[in-house]
């Protein structure tokens, strides 16, 4: 196998500099090639030490949500991006919005910007869905409950005290569609309200969710 298939074999999915390095063997100055891959856009540096094939390589589209993971773990995708990926706000989302374990970051690629909100394991833990792409990779996201459970723990200073405010809030501030609110998996819910993080937010969050 030439070493142009062996590169292009990563297909959509990023690589580390440990993955590349075995398909430069051959070569006296390894990082020297993969500053030259860089500089021509053969590879695209997504941070220090992780990869993806520049646009001209890819056979097929790139997961942002995938990319997200790997990015950054361990962390799953969830947010606006998430609650834009359920249909649960009417906006499309360009940052892709993940939280996780670990400290707050932000990195900005030459694909986009990617954000990380951190969580303590015990909330963190719930409600997290194993999502398939197309071409059999899969990542991780947030249910549509969870997203929101997540929204409105990670919301500054959230000026919510009464089940009435909660519904505003959800209705005119993320503009959720009634509906969608009428169909959710309360069991996710509840689980987020034993967790204990930012508990009173997240009861009332329960019950606008029960008698709406």
């Amino acid at each position: 196998m030439t070493f142009d298939q062996q590169l292009n074999s990563f297909g959509v999915v990023p690589f580390t500099h440990g993955s590349l390095l075995p398909l430069l063997e051959g070569y006296s100055r390894p990082n020297d090639k993969i500053a030259s891959l860089l500089a021509r856009q053969d590879i695209v540096q997504l941070r220090r030490g992780l990869y993806i094939l520049g646009p001209a390589r890819r056979r097929g589209p790139l997961s942002l949500p995938l990319l997200a993971n790997l990015l950054n773990g361990p962390s799953y995708v969830s947010l606006d991006f998430a609650l834009s990926w359920h249909g649960l706000i009417p906006e499309g989302v360009l940052e892709v919005s993940s939280v996780t374990t670990r400290r707050a970051s932000v990195y900005d690629t030459p694909l986009g910007r990617f954000s990380y909100t951190r969580l303590p394991l015990p909330f963190y833990r719930i409600g997290v869905s194993r999502m398939q792409n197309t071409d059999g990779t899969a990542f991780l996201m947030a249910s549509r409950e969870k997203a929101l459970c997540d929204k409105v723990a990670l919301t500054r200073n959230l000026p919510v005290s009464s089940v009435v405010g909660m519904k505003t809030f959800l209705i005119e501030d993320l503009r959720v569609d009634t509906g969608l609110l009428q169909d959710m998996n309360l069991a996710i819910v509840g689980e987020c309200v034993e967790a204990g993080y930012k508990q009173r937010h997240m009861a009332l969050l329960l019950k606008a969710l029960r008698t709406t």
